[in-house]
């Protein structure tokens, strides 16, 4: 070997080079790929799994227990450190590369970097057809992984040592680059990972890649500027590029400056802390009424670092007024354009300081401040009456738990929430204290995330208080990793709430005239006949068994007692508790489009179809 050169196999050259990648953004750095989960079988074990081993002393490895959660937890840990810093995933060929797909779409959904590398055919075809092989008829280079190919940003087959070295430098600039941060898929061949190579130094290297802030087009500021002065009735809707670019001081200037409303989405809730003057909390059909009221009325529409999902818009129903218009600030122009908008592309604090330098001296009408203030105060009477329990002996209602949990938390605490009815309940009543508090993922709302992504969270902020909230639904899809949490000694805080079905869907079911079908969990008697009778499941005691500490709370006085006690609990620890299925949350203050059977013999399907067509003939397409 040279003195320019060093001999390794491709798996170790992979792993050396990605102990040495940074990102720097405001002259902070860190490393880009901080460690690596992995699940081994025979087409990963021999390659990136002995790599790992060989070099274990510079990249940290964590047990997962499935593939899905895995991703889950990578997500979880980028997000929280506002994409700056990521982790790799390795799995071996067949089932475990194939189990990645719903964590890279949820990845690529949220823009969230993760970097995937699943091990993949022999590139020799030495073993031909080897064990797990997905035999294409016509295309002999198509394996399973290429499933992940619409769900990544980037995606390579590495089928010699030489080409990892362009694909990896690509691999991290798509990981870095804030505009197009997702899934990254690295399909590894299992022969190629163990073969040796001659690999230049430079290689290995320290490089720092470049978080970029670009700034607006000084045209495009101009007139955004003459936009917003000239709206009477402007609204900001904040998305979750506020967290990621770290803007929330920028624009809680910016509405200190101009009192311009400010309604969040799922993502970009806890922009503004809950008691700023300006914070009107969620938007659209998981909104509040006063986020949603001014929303129909705003003549200019502001959206920051948003995506505008059909949950934000009410399925093009929410923005009613007849001169509305949209100016949106977006560091990707294919979402900066959304909804015919006038455009800012550039990075969300950035763009918030300019703005709020070009806004100078401007301010709303007292009137419509005092107007959307009144709102505020109006919903947080909701609030507080959804979380009211007079009854410390009572069975809790699911706002009770949450309002519970509201009372219990820091600051610095943060709850991690995907699916079920559980996302409404947050999006309109949580009081968000911190940017990083609201962890929410509803790009994809992904059942089983929020116990893989606390795990995440908890290594990227060690020693923070973090609480998955979990419905029974969820927990029943995927509770593995509470392994992990007890084999990697991190203190989450599972929530535990037991309802005996899918609360979420089955609202939806009756709502659109499906009854309620296939929602409840409910035990077959010997006849083959559904009873009411709740199945014989002890959930709890399945968590118990996961080596979790479990408490069980029956009353609001013990699920009050309980959470206390979990927030001090230095290991993974679990809340049990069974609540009054009533609906008790506020209604959906906008509505989502979900079709209709146009045609039905059942009664509750025709009238569903009557106030279907009622709603939909309010869709805008904005021009």
């Amino acid at each position: 070997m040279s003195a320019t050169t060093r001999r390794l196999t491709t798996a170790q050259a992979l792993v050396r080079f990605l102990s040495v990648q940074y990102t720097e953004r405001d002259g902070v750095r860190r490393r880009l790929i901080a460690g690596t989960w992995g699940i081994f079988g025979h087409g990963n074990v021999a390659g990136i799994g002995q790599a790992l081993v060989e070099h274990a002393d510079v990249m940290p490895y964590h047990q997962g227990r499935n593939e899905q959660s895995m991703v889950h937890a990578a997500v979880g840990y980028a997000r929280h450190l506002n994409r700056l810093s990521a982790q790799a995933v390795t799995t071996s060929i067949g089932p475990g590369a194939t189990n990645l797909v719903t964590g890279a779409a949820l990845a690529t959904i949220n823009r969230l970097p993760v970097l995937l590398l699943p091990g993949d055919y022999f590139a020799s075809r030495a073993a031909d057809p080897l064990l797990q092989q997905l035999e294409h008829p016509v295309e002999a280079d198509v394996s399973v992984n290429d499933t992940l190919r619409p769900v990544s940003r980037y995606f390579d087959r590495v089928t010699r040592p030489e080409a990892l070295i362009p694909s990896a430098l690509n691999a991290m600039r798509v990981l870095a680059d804030p505009a197009e941060t997702g899934a990254v898929t690295l399909a590894l061949p299992q022969d190629v990972q163990a073969e040796a190579y001659d690999w230049p130094e430079e290689f290995f290297a320290m490089r720092v890649w470049s978080v970029r802030r670009p700034a607006p087009d000084p045209v495009e500021l101009s007139a955004a500027v003459a936009a917003v002065r000239a709206a009477r009735r402007p609204l900001i809707v904040a998305g979750g590029g506020i967290h990621h670019s770290e803007a929330e001081e920028s624009l809680r200037a910016l509405a200190d400056a101009t009192g311009i409303p400010v309604a969040s989405t799922q993502a970009g809730k806890g922009s503004l802390r809950h008691d700023h003057p300006a914070d009107l909390g969620g938007i659209g059909h998981t909104g509040t009424a006063v986020s949603d009221d001014l929303a129909r009325t705003a003549d200019l529409v502001i959206g920051v670092g948003t995506r505008y999902t059909d949950f934000t818009t009410a399925s093009g129903t929410l923005f009613q007024h007849p001169d509305v218009r949209f100016l949106n600030l977006n560091i990707t122009g294919f979402d900066a354009h959304k909804l015919a908008a006038r455009t800012l592309v550039c990075d969300a604090r950035t763009g918030l300081r300019q703005l709020t330098e070009g806004l100078a001296g401007h301010r709303v009408e007292e009137a419509y401040e005092a107007e959307y203030r009144a709102g505020k105060e109006r919903w947080e009477r909701v609030v507080e009456s959804a979380y009211r329990a007079d009854d410390d002996s009572a069975v809790p209602a699911q706002t009770q738990v949450v309002g519970a949990l509201d009372a219990v938390v820091g600051d610095e605490d943060v709850v991690i929430n995907a699916a079920g009815s559980l996302p409404g309940d947050l999006h309109k009543l949580w009081r968000a204290r911190s940017p990083r508090q609201y962890h929410l993922e509803y790009g994809y709302s992904c059942m089983g995330y929020e116990i893989p992504a606390s795990l995440g969270v908890q290594q990227a902020a060690p020693g923070t208080p973090v609480w998955a909230l979990v419905g029974d639904g969820t927990y029943l899809l995927m509770p593995t990793e509470i392994v992990t949490a007890v084999q990697e000694n991190l203190p989450v805080k599972l929530v535990l709430i037991q309802n005996h079905g899918y609360a979420s869907i089955g609202g939806l079911s009756e709502s659109v005239g499906a009854e309620r079908f296939g929602t409840a969990y409910r035990h077959r008697a010997a006849d083959g006949t559904f009873t009411g009778a709740p199945l014989p499941v002890d959930l709890a005691a399945n968590a118990a068994s996961l080596g979790m500490r479990v408490l069980r709370a029956r009353t609001v006085g013990e699920l009050r007692a309980a959470l206390a006690e979990a927030r001090a609990c230095d290991r993974p620890v679990c809340v049990y508790v069974e609540t009054d299925p009533a609906p008790t949350a506020p209604p959906a203050q906008a509505w989502w489009d979900v079709p209709v059977a146009e045609v039905a013999s059942r009664e509750p399907a025709a009238l569903a179809r009557e106030r279907y067509d009622t709603q939909v003939a309010g869709r805008r397409r904005h021009l």
